[in-house]
């Protein structure tokens, strides 16, 4: 692994860090409250032989001092001093033993000074305890020292610093002990993260999502909170980021397949609650902003939620067609959305695979077709059911949903081998509930738009207008029922292509309501320019006339073409045209 991974590793795993590293240091800092302080008294002693009248005699006596330290450095903190030292003070309640723990003896090397520090919960009775220390200490030594015969002591030791009453504890030290928290707490929270990274085996790139299903990615859709409450983008004044994503969608949709756009296109993912009817239903909105003719087909009839997003009725729809008790003319229910139909999955059947694999059902999909521009089928999931297989099969393809960080590699593996083992083609996949921190293309979108907004508000607001239309407008009505558009037939002839897109005259019973007074249906058609003319009225009966051969009579003249000029696309800005 390299710097960036684990950079990209603290970015995506940051909570593990800073959990771990706040519970570090509230360990840290509860067992230093919880700890006892501990005072600590220190002496020093030193020790002395006597000196000789030569140089010799007092080198010798030099080393032998030294050698006599380190001996009595362990005689300090052994328990025959420390019984002595407690008979002499009379403590009953503390013993020979744990008074010896409580001593420490330590000397400098190549010195004949020996530190001696006692520590004990009371500062008082630590200074007591280390003073009597050392004065029996210097008692000990000097019958230690003292020849049977009666002669002068070959050492002698004298305490050259009495212990004073110390001020602050010595344990516990808090800052140090937070500080050594604060660092093991990063250094196994960072650990934890790497860990649990190498560990996760979810689908967080749209790399992974590619190389599982061998197609291209055709959207990421970030999550956005407000969805929870409205899955339903209102595109007409949406400028989120998921709207802007949806958009990205279909414009990707077109360019699969540019000589034979998919049109029934199923949504499907591996497991619920990945999105897939949300995804659904602001593809289907998202196709109709465009001016297309969509009919969002709610197929999942064992948990169908399309209608409860959309407010629709759902007591009759595509299971009462598909078993013969009801006309798909009379349970096709127009939406709110200009342009967008949807066929309810009905009530609930007892054999929804049954009825979704019938020919029936293929005849129904082929009647929307002829119907409408778009189909777009919610079905259920693919591991639990077979539904989608089944439905992706009568239609042009599937597309298949992974949410970030939920769908595992092995279960996005698992539908897109379930799909293969029908063949059923997946047009391409989508990468759903992205985070949004990180990634700047929300946060582009929105900044861009409500930069335009807060720089378009003093203008609006100077702009005159009606009373009815600034204070007290009437709230936006409905659009008024539209009639399900007729199966059209087939038109005779190639059709000429436009950009790229397959050009479709829309059916007379589908043209939309004309714009009504209230300020609301007038913001809403006013952003999209009319629909474009027939290519018989834009470019004329006149045939168009190849350009003539240059003659080689004249060769160094230019010959001039005569030639109709002709428009390089539909667009008004490029053929000089004016709509």
């Amino acid at each position: 692994m390299e710097v960036h991974d684990y950079l990209r590793i603290l970015q995506a795993r940051w909570k593990i860090v800073a959990v771990t590293t706040v519970v570090a240091v509230l360990a840290a800092l509860g067992a230093s409250l919880l700890t006892t302080p501990q005072y600590e008294a220190k002496t020093r002693l030193f020790v002395s032989t006597s000196s000789g009248a030569s140089v010799q005699e007092i080198y010798q006596g030099n080393l032998f001092s030294q050698q006599r330290v380190t001996s009595y450095t362990e005689l300090l903190e052994g328990t025959t001093l420390a019984q002595r030292t407690l008979d002499k003070l009379g403590l009953g309640d503390l013993s020979a033993v744990a008074l010896a723990g409580k001593v420490t003896a330590s000397s400098t090397p190549d010195t004949v000074l020996i530190d001696t520090a006692v520590t004990d919960e009371s500062p008082e009775r630590a200074r007591d305890l280390a003073n009597a220390l050392s004065d029996e200490f210097v008692v000990m030594a000097r019958e230690l020292e003292t020849p049977e015969d009666g002669g002068p002591p070959t050492a002698r030791v004298v305490v050259e610093q009495y212990a004073a009453t110390p001020s602050s504890p010595v344990t516990p030290k808090t800052t140090r002990n937070v500080a050594l928290g604060l660092a093991v707490g990063v250094l196994l929270g960072i650990a934890l993260a790497v860990l649990r990274d190498r560990l996760d085996n979810t689908i967080k790139d749209r790399n992974a999502v590619e190389d599982l299903a061998g197609t291209g990615v055709v959207g990421v859709i970030p999550l956005e909170k407000a969805r929870q409450e409205e899955p339903a983008i209102m595109f007409a004044e949406a400028n989120s980021g998921d709207a802007e994503a949806y958009r990205e969608m279909r414009t990707n949709l077109q360019f699969l397949e540019v000589d034979n756009p998919p049109r029934a296109i199923v949504v499907t993912s591996s497991l619920p609650s990945e999105g897939k009817t949300t995804t659904a239903v602001n593809l289907a909105l998202v196709l109709a902003e465009a001016g297309h003719s969509v009919v969002l087909v709610e197929a999942d009839l064992r948990r169908p939620r399309v209608t409860k997003y959309l407010g629709s009725l759902g007591d009759a729809g595509l299971s009462n067609v598909l078993a013969h008790t009801a006309a798909l003319e009379d349970v096709l229910q127009p939406t709110r959305f200009d342009g967008m139909w949807v066929l309810a999955a009905g009530g609930l059947p007892p054999n929804p695979s049954e009825l979704l694999g019938s020919a029936h059902a293929r005849e129904v999909i082929e009647d929307l077709r002829s119907r409408f521009d778009y189909v777009i089928i919610d079905a259920p999931p693919l591991l639990p059911v077979t539904d989608a297989a089944i439905l992706t099969n009568i239609a042009d393809g599937a597309l298949l949903i992974a949410r970030y960080g939920k769908t595992t590699r092995e279960q996005f593996a698992r539908a897109v081998g379930n799909l293969r083992s029908v063949n059923a083609p997946v047009l391409g996949t989508i990468l759903s509930m992205t985070p949004t921190k990180g990634r700047g293309s929300a946060y582009e979108y929105r900044y861009y738009y409500s930069s335009d907004k807060d720089g378009a508000a003093p203008a609006a607001a100077q702009t005159s207008t009606p009373a009815t239309q600034r204070v007290g407008a009437p709230a936006p009505t409905a659009p008024a029922a539209q009639p399900a558009p007729q199966a059209q037939a087939p038109v005779e002839g190639p059709a000429r292509p436009q950009n790229g897109h397959r050009h479709v005259e829309p059916p007379a019973t589908q043209a939309y309501p004309a714009p009504s007074n209230d300020a609301y249906h007038y913001r809403a058609t006013e952003q999209f320019p009319p629909a474009p003319q027939p290519a018989s009225e834009r470019y004329g009966s006149e045939p168009y006339q190849a350009p003539q051969a240059y003659s080689a009579a004249e060769p160094l003249s230019r010959p001039v073409v005569h030639a109709p000029r002709r428009p390089v696309n539909d667009s008004g800005s490029e053929s000089g045209e004016e709509r």
